[in-house]
């Protein structure tokens, strides 16, 4: 096992690799309770789900980890699992299971751009400004559906929107819930999301707004209900480009930063270059191709993964003690079930992870108006448009126009001038 992941030479142990592979497992679990739940606002079924996520989750991880050596996990994304629900089954009006066949095309299109050098030139085609404002906007959009989820923010016929009534039950618990998170995350404690959430259940029990399972532990079953039942066809019928696009486009990037920014804290870089990236991305790619065949939204590596290489984990048996740690909570499902159903015990989890991906905004020039200001459309009209898809599109195509204006359409790469033109075809005249 030591010289298959090449233990020693990274400078690390077994114990190690498992401690890290721990730490890693407790920071990103709450994975497999919120993506089922939001998943299950689209109409699909909560176990068939929860399964998907935690297969989905193995297959990809244990590709990485065995083939690619890195302590890297990876898992369904956040923000992608809500453009699934609610952009483009809740706003287009498609099922999920044409949905399903949309993150397979973008699946099987990031396969092939992972076995080639043009996954780069698409990278590098996107300006950096705007590359964080998807980040950030995406962000914004998840705090914003934690919010609504927990009553936090209501509907307003004046308004539109306004703040919920604090004194529910539901909503003050999830207040509570909230600022339990916020103190373990100020302590760094591990995992302070996961538990969090127990800690908040613990609650929801004592206030009797949650009812305990018969059984804690049972056989996994369910994926029947969502496996192999996406509508390829449907994709195509209904011209979902953009949103094939949209998939492809923050997997690809949010991927690459994220795996960029993990094997450098790891120190895996080599003259600032990532070793074995084909193969890295495959991983992630593989991942969204067989987690839209079970029953999942797209998979993205996992920033959680800095966790364990911050207690010495690097190479991949840290990766794979995760596949395991992950296969064995298949058999709770009927606990996962209940905790997912409070939206106290979720919507907290949703509003930090929002709030953690707000920070690349400092990375964007703020002075600079060509960059910031489709910048700051993104940022604000994925969460006021109910769409990422939507923001990313507004913003791509005001960028080029600005900088046409000002003289520097040298500054544009031509691949964004496609890009810019596609979505302004998708929003004028295909939109929704």
């Amino acid at each position: 096992m030591e010289a298959f992941f090449r233990i020693k030479e990274r400078g690390s142990t077994v114990p190690t690799e498992i401690m890290a592979g721990v730490t890693t497992f407790l920071t990103m679990v709450y994975i497999v309770i919120v993506n089922p739940g939001i998943l299950s606002k689209a109409g699909m079924d909560f176990h068939g789900v929860f399964i998907a996520t935690v297969l989905a989750s193995i297959v990809a991880t244990l590709i990485m980890g065995v083939f690619s050596n890195y302590p890297i996990v990876i898992a369904p994304g956040m923000g992608l699992n809500a453009y699934f629900a609610f952009s483009v089954v809740g706003g287009s009006g498609v099922s999920w299971q044409i949905a399903l066949g949309a993150v397979f095309v973008a699946g099987v299109c990031f396969v092939l751009l992972s076995m080639t050098s043009f996954r780069f030139m698409l990278l590098d085609a996107i300006p950096t400004s705007l590359k964080h404002a998807i980040t950030a906007g995406i962000g914004l959009f998840i705090t914003f559906i934690g919010l609504q989820n927990a009553k936090i923010i209501v509907d307003s016929p004046s308004t539109l929107i306004t703040l919920g009534n604090l004194r529910e039950p539901m909503t003050m618990l999830t207040v509570i819930g909230l600022a339990v998170s916020l103190i373990l995350m100020a302590y760094r404690v591990k995992g302070f999301l996961f538990i969090g959430m127990l800690i908040t259940a613990i609650l929801a029990w004592i206030m009797g707004l949650l009812q305990m399972p018969d059984s804690f532990v049972s056989l996994p079953t369910g994926l029947s209900a969502t496996a192999f039942q996406l509508d390829i066809g449907g994709v195509f019928k209904n011209g979902l480009y953009a949103v094939i696009f949209t998939f492809l486009l923050i997997t690809l990037f949010d991927t690459t930063g994220t795996m960029l920014g993990v094997a450098e804290q790891a120190g895996l870089m080599k003259d600032n270059k990532f070793p074995r990236s084909r193969g890295a991305l495959l991983a992630d790619a593989l991942g969204t191709t067989v987690g839209s065949l079970l029953g999942t939204s797209p998979t993205s590596a996992y920033i959680e993964s800095s966790s364990g290489v911050a207690v010495g984990g690097r190479t991949g048996l840290t990766a794979v003690t995760v596949s395991v740690l992950l296969a064995l909570t298949l058999f709770f499902s009927p606990i996962v079930a209940v905790l997912a159903g409070i939206p106290a015990i979720t919507a907290p989890a949703l509003i930090i992870v929002g709030f953690l991906m707000m920070n690349v905004l400092l990375n964007i020039a703020w002075h600079d108006l060509e960059e910031a200001f489709p910048a700051f459309l993104i940022v604000v009209l994925m969460p006021l448009t109910y769409s990422i898809a939507t923001g990313i599109g507004i913003g791509f195509i005001v960028y080029p126009i600005l900088k046409l204006v000002r003289g520097k359409r040298g500054d544009v790469h031509p691949i964004f001038y496609i890009f810019a033109v596609l979505f302004f075809i998708q929003i004028v005249f295909f939109s929704h």
